[in-house]
């Protein structure tokens, strides 16, 4: 009998897998944090014999390199990448004994990276599961274009080439185990559902029912913006991660919060937007704890900016550290907890701005008021309909294009209001008047929002999954 364990990367969209039998286990693409998976093995009471990277992660930080030291495991990284420290290089068709009938079967797949490696698990001969890392995903493929713009055609056939090979070699009812795909800007597509088999991709997946030409220009048209930061996690993997420490940072009184902000650093305030916009330390940023924290603040982020972390309680700071450093921000600079109020030197006051609806907008609109309407979603999303006479600077771009945003009040919104609370955070650490709407974009016509909705641009004829 064999095992799998599903294991979430919490904040970035991806997942990592445990999968052994009675005695030992691998581990497909770990996070950074290796402690949970260390602890996921113990559970089971297994070995951790071997550690295996599908490729050269560019949207985290693994945790391959420290775990596999930690544990001894055999650590297999694909023949292809370029790496700077030992390693068992793997090659299309390697195999490697996890346990008594349990068999790892390395399979080339091409097209996310020009060296990817899918890994088959084999149970007396048979395949049993895919762990596909960025290549055959869950309706979807992962982005051939974060290697090197040159070479994304090319790897956008590639991944039209591996999902059909891994189509033909395995079964229908073979589970596809993916890394990317659950909210990673690494996929192409989102998911829609949690699981998948091959059978299931055959009959939906584009790269499995459009011939290659519809295929590449259909992927390559749909592609969007790529985190800033990913480009430096794949210098960091290649490299070989450092271990790292999740040790409490010092402590920050009012005094030191004001000095770091006067000297030009980032004061991350991690509350609920609720609670920043009702009060909070001026020049802070708004990044919530319970939201797209690693992603978000790690695209924004001048890379290597000292960042100081404010949050209710000290359990939210350790757990926005362990996100943090899976994306390479590896030490805040300090942290402060507890009451806003003493985040503040004696006589200064909290900033605040106000919370809106779209109908609190629309009202606005109605009374004449001097406002401006600014849509920090992705072009993408405002592709789908936007409100007439918006200003469009999507979230990633705000804290450099701030000086664009013409003159009124700015009322800020997205999809659903937490990449406005940090638009209007970074809005108002610059001196401008902002409402931040806290709504979902579906309310705006319901408001009575006059909406611009584009034609679609895709000639394409729609994919049979997407009819």
């Amino acid at each position: 009998m064999f095992f799998i364990d599903t294991l979430e990367i919490e904040g970035l969209g991806n997942r990592s897998y445990l999968a052994g039998g009675r005695t030992a286990a691998v581990v497909i693409d770990p996070p950074r944090d290796i402690d949970q998976v260390i602890a996921a093995a113990t559970r089971r009471g297994v070995r951790i014999a071997y550690v295996a990277e599908t490729h050269v992660h560019n949207d985290y930080v693994t945790g391959g390199l420290d775990l596999a030291r930690a544990t001894g495991a055999r650590y297999l990284v694909p023949a292809g990448a370029s790496v700077a420290f030992a390693r068992t290089p793997v090659a299309d068709g390697d195999t490697m004994r996890v346990d008594e009938g349990l068999v790892l079967r390395a399979l080339a797949t091409p097209g996310h990276t020009p060296h990817h490696t899918s890994y088959v698990l084999e149970q007396e001969g048979r395949g049993v599961a895919a762990f596909t890392g960025g290549s055959l995903l869950i309706g979807s493929v992962g982005r051939p274009d974060l290697v090197e713009p040159r070479l994304t055609e090319r790897l956008a056939r590639a991944q039209h080439a591996s999902a059909r090979r891994l189509a033909d070699e395995l079964d229908d009812d073979v589970p596809v185990l993916p890394t990317h795909g659950f909210g990673s800007f690494c996929s192409s597509a989102q998911a829609e559902g949690d699981t998948t088999t091959i059978g299931a991709e055959r009959a939906t997946n584009d790269a499995l029912t459009l011939d290659v030409d519809t295929f590449v220009a259909r992927l390559l048209a749909g592609l969007e913006d790529v985190p800033a930061y990913y480009a430096h996690m794949g210098p960091a993997n290649a490299a070989g991660p450092t271990a790292l420490d999740l040790t409490p940072p010092e402590r920050a009184d009012a005094e030191e919060i004001a000095t770091r902000l006067a000297a030009g650093e980032w004061v991350v305030d991690l509350r609920s937007r609720v609670a920043f916009a009702e009060g909070h330390v001026a020049g802070s940023f708004n990044f919530e704890g319970e939201g797209g924290l690693a992603t978000y603040l790690a695209w924004l982020i001048p890379w290597g900016k000292p960042v100081t972390l404010l949050a209710d309680t000290p359990e939210l700071i350790a757990k926005a550290q362990r996100e943090l450093v899976r994306v390479g921000i590896d030490r805040p600079a300090a942290a402060a907890t507890g009451d806003p109020a003493d985040w503040i030197r004696a006589g200064e006051r909290l900033a605040s701005f106000r919370r809106a609806r779209f109908a609190d907008l629309a009202g606005a609109r109605e009374q004449g008021e001097n406002l401006v309407v600014l849509d920090v979603r992705r072009a993408s999303e405002r592709a789908g309909g936007f409100i007439d006479g918006s200003v469009h600077i999507p979230v990633h771009e705000l804290h450099g294009r701030v000086g664009e945003v013409p003159p009124g009040v700015v009322w800020v919104h997205c999809a659903g209001g937490m990449r406005a609370a940090i638009a209007a955070s970074l809005l108002d650490a610059a001196g401008r008047a902002v409402v931040a709407v806290d709504d979902g974009f579906g309310a705006a016509a319901d408001a009575g929002l006059q909406l611009t909705r584009p034609a679609p641009a895709d000639p394409l004829p729609a994919s049979p999954a997407r009819k």
